[in-house]
């Protein structure tokens, strides 16, 4: 069995998220590659395809939400993603069990008394050819049960009911209430079960090669341990330095792991640095206690491929003003590549402000 090491890893991971270099594709392609788009902050998923696409603009994203291509909802371990209407229509079957499992934990013991079925009934039969806002939705059910906690009310719909939030909500720089609407209603299509073989495939196309711990991380999945063993025949199998299985699909290539790799801007939360349970392909294990902080993943800066430290990105809107400041690890060993990339970060994000860059040592 061939052993990967962590560059041969980094580097794979990096040409399939096409940060190698930016590819030549829509954003609607890019999307599908990456199978949905960590959208808990609404700027995110532009972050996200700017770093990945060669000419992308704000509007490609924009115009997919709102023509419903693409659709924004809770996915992967129950948490806000985007992704292309066809493919969400199959993906929240699957991971259904995983986002009931997280409202369980956050919310079971508010609710151990409610009959859920009935709320659930209750709260579509008001969404039915209608869009609400979360807490709009929690009013009207909380009028039908009053001194029910209006927070847990509208949390537990959205776990219960196969929900996306409609635009502008969660497009560029657009925040406020979320609002709801039901799913089948806003795609225009029925739901359909899928095989979690579906779901690993289209991982390893985007992240691979990967163990099955990676995937379940990834993914909210559990137990997918039988399903790679029954892919396994169709797979390519490796192990990493430490002796960990990692599966792949048998016709994609890898890197041989020569050369830099480009400086990279990485949103907060990005897909690369939550695919994997090991991420010593991209970090250290101290790097990832600094990125990694309780519920939150904190945006990085990439120098040849690796996490080299955090970045932060303020706006004065009065003084017209966008500073961008990166707190770096550790020496950087060429800052014009960061200062460059910076800028037209800057340019994507502020195009109309004046620019600031600034390079500081991280002091935690």
């Amino acid at each position: 069995m061939r052993t990967l090491d962590r560059r041969t890893l980094n580097r794979a991971a990096l040409e399939r998220q096409h940060l190698l270099e930016r590819a030549d594709m829509s954003a609607l392609d890019a999307v599908r590659h990456l199978v949905a788009l960590q959208a808990q902050e609404n700027n995110v998923p532009y972050y996200t395809l700017w770093t990945r696409l060669a000419g992308f603009r704000r509007d490609d994203l924009t115009d997919l939400m709102t023509a419903r291509h693409v659709v924004r909802g809770s996915i992967l371990r129950g948490t806000q993603h985007m992704a292309l209407a066809d493919d969400y229509l199959w993906l929240r079957p699957l991971v259904q069990e995983s986002i009931l499992r997280a409202r369980q934990g956050a919310f079971g013991g508010a609710t151990r008394d409610w009959d859920l079925d009935e709320l659930a009934a209750t709260a579509r039969k008001l969404l039915e050819g209608e869009v609400m806002t979360r807490p709009q939705l929690a009013g009207r059910l909380a009028e039908m049960w009053p001194g029910r906690d209006r927070t847990v009310i509208g949390w537990t719909v959205q776990a219960l009911l196969s929900v996306v939030h409609p635009p502008p909500s969660g497009t560029w720089n657009v925040g406020g209430a979320t609002p709801f609407a039901l799913a089948e209603e806003w795609i225009g299509r029925p739901f359909h079960r899928a095989r979690p073989e579906r779901l690993v495939r289209r991982y390893l196309a985007a992240f691979g090669p990967a163990s099955v711990k990676d995937f379940q991380i990834w993914s909210g999945l559990r137990r997918m341990a039988e399903v790679f063993d029954e892919l396994r025949p169709d797979l390519r199998v490796y192990q990493d330095e430490n002796g960990v299985e990692l599966f792949d699909l048998p016709d994609a290539p890898l890197p041989d792991g020569g050369g830099d790799a480009p400086v990279r801007f990485l949103p907060g939360f990005d897909n690369l640095v939550l695919a994997y349970a090991d991420r010593t392909r991209l970090m250290t294990d101290e790097h990832r206690k600094r990125v990694c902080v309780g519920s939150e993943t904190k945006p990085t800066l990439l120098v040849d491929g690796r996490v080299h430290g955090l970045w932060t990105l303020k706006h004065d809107r009065k003084a017209g003003r966008a500073v961008l400041t990166v707190e770096a690890f550790a020496p950087i060993p060429d800052e014009p590549a960061v200062e460059a990339e910076a800028a037209r970060l800057l340019e994507f994000t502020d195009p109309d402000a004046a620019h600031e860059v600034r390079i500081t040592a991280w002091t935690g």
